[in-house]
Order: C-alpha cells, then sequence, then structure tokens
C-alpha cells in the first residue's frame, strides 16, 4: 500500500514499503558524513527570544543516525540529545509507578507471562477494597502518579471494572497522600471507551504496539482480539477522536528487528502529527525481559545495551517534545546512561505484580502474578536520592493535567519555552512534598539543599517568589498541593 502519514489506515501510515525504503536509504547513507552533519544540526535546539525551537527528523533522516556507525558522530548525536532535553525539560524527572489490578488475559501474546495458555501462573484481580489498599501503600511510598495496567478480558475485566479502579484510585486521601494523576495502559478499545476513560479524568493512554512488522505482529499474537492487527495500530486515533488529548506510543525491542521498529515508532509519531496536529506525549523504550514462562533467548532480535542507548537517543533527536520513559525492566547502570540521552521520566519502586504493594515492605517482592522481572528494585527512597545525586530534580507533578494543559496546549508551552516557569517551580514544590512527607534523613538532607539552590533557576521573578513562599508552606505545615 501506498504510504499516506494522513491516512487512518494502518498499512499506509505505517507503511512496510516505506519502511523498507526508509532503511534502504538509510543503510546507503550511514557513513555520508556531510548528511550525517546536515541531519545533527537541523535537530539541535535553536535559541529563541521565548525559549527553544526544534524541528525534529523524519523517519528517514532519524534512520540515517541510527545505522550511522561512526564514534564521533554517534557521540554528536548524545550531546545532542541532552541539549534538547535539557532544553525542554530541563533537569527534571517525572517519576511514577505501575499499579497491576488484574493478569486475566484472553490474548495469546508470545513474550507475555498473562497469554492466555498459561495455565500454572496465579490469576488474580483487585477488588475495589484491595485497589484502595494498593493505592494507599503506594500512597505511603511518596507516589503521585500511577500507571494503571490489566489484562484484556472482556469477562473480567471489562471497561467498567477499568472506570471504578480509576474511580477509587482518585478517591483514596490517606495523610498527606493523593494519588493526582493515572495514566492507563489497557489494550486497544473502542472510540466510546476512549470517551469514558477521559471522562474519568485519566491523564496519558498508553499502549504499546509491540511491534510495527505487521507479519510479526500476527505471528506474536496468534489468538486472541489482539491478534488484529489494524485495530490495535489505529488504536491512537480512536482514543484522540474519543477526546484523550495524550497519547504515549512504545514498541517492546527484541521482537523484531530493532531498525524496523524505530522507523515506524517515528512514522506513528508522523502520523499523529499529520492528523491531529500533536505528537505522542510520551513514548517507551522496553526491552523483553524474562518472566515466569517467557525466556527472552527464544527471540532473536534482542539488542545490547549500547543499541538501545542510541535508539533513545535517536528518538529524542527525531521527537524533541515527547516525554520519553525508562522502566524498571532496566538496569540501574541503563537507566543512568538513559537519562544522559534525552529520557525524562522514570519509574520507582515499582512492582509488576498484581496486589504487589498492599502489605508487602520496600525488601519484599511477590513474584507469583509478576508480568516480568524487575532489574531495578531499589525503593523508591533510593531512585529519588539517587536522580538527585546525578543532579536531575525528582518530580512528582501533576499540574499540567489538572490545569488543562494537555495535548496541543502542553506541546505549545513547551515549545515555545514557558513550560520551564510551570514545570520547574512544580517540580520543586513536589519533591518539597515528598522530602517532608516521606524522605528519609539522608535524601530530605541532599533534597533540601537541591531545592533551595534551583528556586534560582526559576527564570520569572515573581514565579520564582511564590514557589519559594509554597515551599516554605509546606515546609512549616500541612499545607500541600500549591501549583502554577
Amino acid at each position: 500500500m501506498s504510504y499516506n502519514p494522513a491516512s487512518l489506515k494502518a498499512e499506509e501510515f505505517i507503511s512496510d514499503e516505506e519502511i523498507k525504503a526508509a532503511l534502504e536509504y538509510a543503510e546507503m547513507n550511514k557513513n555520508n558524513t556531510e548528511l550525517i552533519d546536515e541531519i545533527l544540526e537541523k535537530a539541535r535546539p535553536v535559541k529563541t527570544e521565548t525559549g527553544y525551537r526544534c524541528q525534529g527528523l523524519t523517519h528517514r533522516e532519524a534512520s540515517v543516525l541510527l545505522a550511522c556507525e561512526i564514534p564521533e558522530k554517534i557521540q554528536k548525536m548524545y550531546e545532542i540529545a541532552e541539549e534538547i532535553k535539557l532544553a525542554f525539560y530541563g533537569n527534571r524527572i517525572v517519576i511514577f509507578a505501575p499499579l497491576y489490578l488484574s493478569n486475566y488475559c484472553v490474548n495469546g501474546c508470545l513474550y507475555c507471562p498473562y497469554h492466555l495458555k498459561n495455565k500454572h501462573i496465579a490469576r488474580k484481580k483487585l477488588t475495589q477494597e484491595e485497589v484502595k489498599a494498593e493505592v494507599i501503600a503506594l500512597q505511603d511510598l511518596g507516589h503521585k502518579r500511577l500507571a494503571i495496567e490489566s489484562g484484556e478480558d472482556p469477562v473480567n475485566n471489562p471497561i467498567e471494572y477499568i472506570l471504578d479502579c480509576i474511580n477509587t484510585i482518585y478517591s483514596v486521601h490517606h495523610k498527606n497522600g493523593d494519588i493526582r494523576r493515572v495514566n492507563v495502559n489497557i489494550a486497544a478499545t473502542t472510540v466510546d471507551n476512549y470517551r469514558k476513560l477521559k471522562e474519568a479524568g485519566i491523564g496519558t493512554y498508553i499502549l504499546f504496539q509491540e511491534t510495527y512488522h505487521k507479519d510479526s505482529y500476527e505471528t506474536l499474537h496468534p489468538t486472541g482480539p489482539k491478534h488484529d492487527y489494524a485495530y490495535h495500530t489505529e488504536a491512537m486515533d480512536r482514543a484522540m477522536e474519543g477526546g484523550i488529548d495524550d497519547v504515549g506510543l512504545g514498541v517492546l525491542f527484541g521482537l523484531e528487528l530493532y531498525k524496523y521498529e524505530f522507523a515506524g515508532l517515528i512514522m506513528h509519531a508522523e502520523h499523529l502529527e499529520a492528523v491531529h496536529g500533536v505528537g505522542p506525549h510520551t513514548i517507551s523504550v522496553p526491552r523483553v525481559k524474562k518472566a515466569d514462562d517467557i525466556d527472552p533467548g527464544a527471540f532473536d532480535n534482542g539488542i545490547d545495551d549500547d543499541t538501545f542507548i542510541k535508539i533513545a537517543a535517536c528518538i529524542r533527536l527525531a521527537v524533541p517534545y515527547t516525554g520519553m520513559i525508562i522502566s524498571t525492566r532496566e538496569t540501574e547502570e541503563v537507566r543512568s546512561k538513559m537519562l544522559k540521552v534525552g529520557v525524562s521520566q522514570v519509574s520507582g519502586g515499582s512492582r509488576t505484580s498484581v496486589g504487589g504493594y498492599a502489605g508487602y515492605t520496600p525488601e519484599e517482592r511477590p513474584h507469583d502474578t509478576e508480568q516480568f522481572d524487575v532489574s531495578d528494585q531499589r525503593s523508591l527512597d533510593e531512585v529519588v536520592a539517587w536522580l538527585m545525586e546525578k543532579g536531575h530534580i525528582p518530580s512528582f507533578c501533576t499540574a499540567c493535567y489538572r490545569e488543562g494543559r494537555t495535548g496541543d496546549r502542553f506541546m505549545q508551552l513547551c515549545k515555545n519555552g514557558q513550560i520551564q516557569n510551570c514545570c520547574h517551580p512544580n517540580a520543586l514544590m513536589t519533591l518539597c512534598e515528598y522530602l517532608e512527607d516521606y524522605a528519609s534523613d539522608y535524601t530530605k538532607e541532599i533534597g533540601n539543599k537541591m531545592i533551595d539552590e534551583e528556586l534560582e533557576k526559576v527564570p520569572n521573578e515573581k514565579a520564582r517568589e511564590i514557589a519559594r513562599e509554597n515551599i516554605k508552606a509546606i515546609r512549616n505545615s500541612d499545607r500541600r498541593d500549591f501549583r502554577f
């Protein structure tokens, strides 16, 4: 089928023919230093009167960079990726946690232990009381932002169950704790159901494509509703038609050849821009990991750490305004390197089990219903301290979502640089909340020092003074939830 980024048909905006042509073009030009330099220069952020501007890259241009094996050019990619991240997101890193609601699933996905044929994994679905207990446990850790996860099962996990869980999550107010943003990672569904999710007050709707290679997709999803490649791939268009402003893309690297997946991912971002005027709010970069009955070695497209980091840098150059997510699937070492090439969101203290938080100490970790092995098993407090030691501001901010700065409104603020006067002080205020209510003595000590130093960097003087007064109130009282 002919390539058309503005088409609403999956096989036209993710064209196999165009991906193959792009990869051929990239291979032909991977040593073309003049072209590579032109592409890198195009990707670089440009200072303007109001902030920074970035053009981004086409899928063909980005594929050339990914194919390039010249060490000094790769290093330049990394440097520009960090420049872009700092230009638009500063040194803030948003923190979240996954909350698994149910592992009942009717699909046959070959890379996921929740597949229907797995008869020995414990099946579990949280009751609303159990959801409440999980939320309290997460609040006691200090989390403000969750990504809820569920298998696809129209009997056990219908949309009504998901909506009830969202309502329960938002209803729990425990001590100084509140979950202020619920992102949703559930199976592709209808426009009507997306409208219901929007009405329930969700933040970002996240759906991993898994693989953009249609034949591989159908092989990896042999049974169940997820087998339908077009329905799955077109889900983001239905979500946005249903009123959801912010959507999150991602592929599961290791299922198919990574250069193919990368090109498809960037094409999907181009499609959202072409049709809806706004690209993906987030892009996640998970890799296939060991799980209950899943052996990553069974998939012959695994990628090493260096390639993985290069992919992330190229995503940042191609889609400069997106939030990039790295989860606890990856080790501390890999996550540290990813922070240098553009990642802006990380999970912390994560459990991938259904009911993995309530009733367990930070050191305990149930394994019976895990979706995948967690490589970074540090507590949230350890992750917060680690980020600050590396010069990053851990942010628990959810203000843009609750102030209506979503979709194209968020992107416009991000693109003109004004987001710095919102996000920077909001990050500091939410970090202060965490330090006062949940942090260890060490984390609190280094965090308060960081806050005092970073306050001076808030560009707008009025915003800086308001933030300073709000932080003073947080430190000296139980007043919480200040936001710009």
